[in-house]
């Protein structure tokens, strides 16, 4: 059973007020005759809304902004991951790696590297609605596909304007977009929906403590290690610090490992290498990291449509710790390149 997106908080129980010589018995004492109980009268619940994204109050749902990420050291330090709500890892040619990041909630001014589009994204996109869906190019073969895509292009060639050469840096890494423009070309983006998280408290049972946890993909490799004075998992990437552009090492209160199909997929760079297809719909276990436990779990995603649902292995909602969550889409199984 789906927990409700609102958090209610009771802010005072009512107060029953009896006599002192009253029985603890609905019957009157002996000899006198019933009396009514004076209640305090109680207030009603303060509905706090919690973003489906990340769990934390918010004042308004706004438009959803997903946007292609460079993740190899040459790409490094990147910019605006910090302020995502969603961060997806995906599994791309030569078993290296590459981010979506999904911003709604909190949209930082820049983001970057901005980098091509791949087959699994357009796979992910539609439990969001329909995105903004910033990228930087694509296999010609490809682009029917993304024009067909649940989206709103507004990639470099559809929306030039909005993104800019980064000093210091040297392409293709060094191209970077500015949000406000990205968004102003898609005003009819969708706004933050259920996407099937659930957060709140941990589940009593079923957590084992982890100081941390690694998943593997052909040519990278993902550490999470547990900081109890920060309260997150602190985020490396092939025994590397995962550093910020704006200061810091990455990290998030919730890392999700969700094991899928990973296939070839029809399409193919130019060195022949195959592009992988990540198969996030249908039904799969995946590993929880919060608190400073891993917790085994469940997940499920109906249709293309449809969010993903965790559940623990008991069958109970798998909460997530409000904030920003990161999902490593693995393959036990990992395509050959």
């Amino acid at each position: 059973m789906r927990l409700p997106r609102t958090i209610m908080i009771w802010l005072a129980g009512a107060a029953v007020l009896l006599p002192v010589a009253a029985c603890s018995s609905d019957e009157p004492a002996p000899g006198r005759a019933p009396q009514a109980a004076t209640v305090a009268p109680s207030e009603e619940p303060e509905e706090v809304n919690a973003h489906p994204f990340t769990g934390k109050p918010y004042g308004k749902l706004k438009p959803v902004l997903a946007v292609k990420i460079e993740n190899t050291a040459a790409g490094k330090p990147q910019l605006g991951l910090k302020s995502a709500d969603v961060v997806y890892v995906e599994q791309v040619e030569a078993g290296l790696t590459r981010l979506m990041a999904v911003f709604s909630s909190k949209v930082p001014a820049k983001v970057g590297p901005v980098r091509s589009a791949r087959i699994s994204d357009l796979h992910i996109a539609p439990q969001f609605g329909k995105p903004a869906f910033s990228y930087s190019g694509a296999q010609s073969k490809m682009l029917p596909f993304i024009a067909e895509a649940s989206l709103y292009d507004v990639g470099d060639t559809r929306n030039p304007g909005a993104y800019f050469r980064q000093p210091g840096r040297f392409a293709p890494y060094n191209l970077f977009a500015n949000t406000k423009q990205l968004l102003s070309a898609a005003p009819k983006a969708s706004k933050a929906k259920d996407i099937g998280f659930t957060f709140g408290d941990a589940p009593a049972e079923g957590g084992v403590d982890r100081k941390s946890y690694t998943v593997k993909w052909p040519a990278a490799r993902f550490t999470f290690t547990w900081s109890a004075a920060k309260k997150q998992w602190m985020i490396w990437q092939d025994g590397k610090k995962d550093m910020a552009a704006e200061g810091g090492q990455l990290s998030a209160p919730t890392i999700v490992v969700q094991y899928t199909k990973t296939e070839r997929s029809e399409f193919h760079d130019s060195n022949d290498s195959y592009t992988p297809l990540v198969n996030t719909t249908g039904k799969g276990t995946a590993m929880v990291l919060r608190d400073g436990k891993a917790f085994k779990a469940n997940w499920e995603r109906e249709s293309e449509e449809d969010g993903t649902t965790f559940t623990t292995q008991s069958g109970e909602p798998m909460n997530f710790a409000p904030g920003q969550v990161w999902v490593a889409l693995a393959s036990r199984k990992p395509v050959i390149p």
